[in-house]
């Protein structure tokens, strides 16, 4: 089975629907693949790597967490939490501002990248992103990695009128550092010469997977993390993926009238 990217028209004008297929025509191992995530120990990264490995793909992460890669709330049911236990899974401890520890992932056989890292500034510093992406698309180039998604946010780069007006003014706020960071993020991937996916979700949770993924010209709206990983598994998966060298906001609802869920329950807590 391969899994292909249609895009079709939603709303026409200001948002289209992503919908993954799969052709019963082809073999199965289309779909194995080597798939790298940094961050993996994150609640977006979590559903990447579970999802993979689901899909037959083997996962190689890197986390400064090891202990933290379980099974996510999302997409894992009732296994919600307990430690994610698979051969084709190898879990790196390191630290992606460290480009030796960045260098280990690529010392395997690697055929598609996702950056879903995260952390709050006080605890991983003002520019995070933009030098662990910089040590990752340093490492692909080295090893010749071409296809990457990164996970980002609705409101970086050129979708600051995307966001939503109460966002708006965390981003300039309270969120000022880790948006420049987001932003200078996105120039280095966008500069990089390598086939990216920037991926800017909506407000996210920790729902169970709706299936639905709308590309949204205008505001956008909240998104379950699992969506968000399914998406980032096409853009490095599928050859044909219709966002590469391009930066999608994604949602599963419309967005107007949003407001970014600041829950526990939406950070993964109880």
């Amino acid at each position: 089975m391969k899994f292909t990217a249609i895009a079709t028209a939603l709303l026409a004008g200001s948002t289209s629907a992503f919908v993954a297929t799969k052709s019963p025509s082809s073999s199965s191992t289309a779909l194995q693949a080597n798939i790298a995530v940094f961050g993996a120990s994150g609640l977006t990264a979590q559903e990447c790597v579970y999802q993979a490995l689901k899909d037959g793909d083997s996962v190689f992460g890197l986390t400064r967490n090891p202990a933290n890669v379980v099974v996510p709330k999302g997409s894992g049911g009732a296994d919600a939490d307990k430690p994610i236990v698979d051969d084709k899974l190898t879990v790196i401890g390191g630290d992606v501002t460290n480009a030796a520890d960045v260098a280990k992932v690529f010392e395997n056989d690697i055929d598609g990248v996702i950056v879903a890292l995260g952390g709050k500034t006080s605890d991983v510093g003002d520019s995070m992103l933009t030098d662990g992406t910089n040590n990752i698309i340093s490492a692909m180039k080295a090893k010749g990695v071409k296809r990457m998604a990164v996970v980002t946010s609705i409101g970086a780069g050129d979708s600051k009128d995307q966001a939503p007006f109460a966002f708006k003014i965390l981003m300039m706020t309270v969120m000022k550092k880790i948006f420049n960071d987001k932003n200078n993020q996105e120039k280095a991937v966008e500069e990089s010469g390598l086939e990216y996916c920037i991926v800017r979700p909506g407000g996210l949770t920790v729902d169970a997977p709706t299936g639905v993924i709308n590309v949204i010209d205008g505001e956008a709206g909240s998104i379950p993390r699992a969506d968000v990983a399914q998406f980032c598994l096409e853009a490095v998966k599928d050859a044909e993926f219709p966002y590469i060298g391009k930066a999608p906001c994604i949602s599963s609802v419309g967005g107007t009238s949003w407001v970014k869920d600041r829950s526990a329950s939406a950070r993964g807590q109880a």
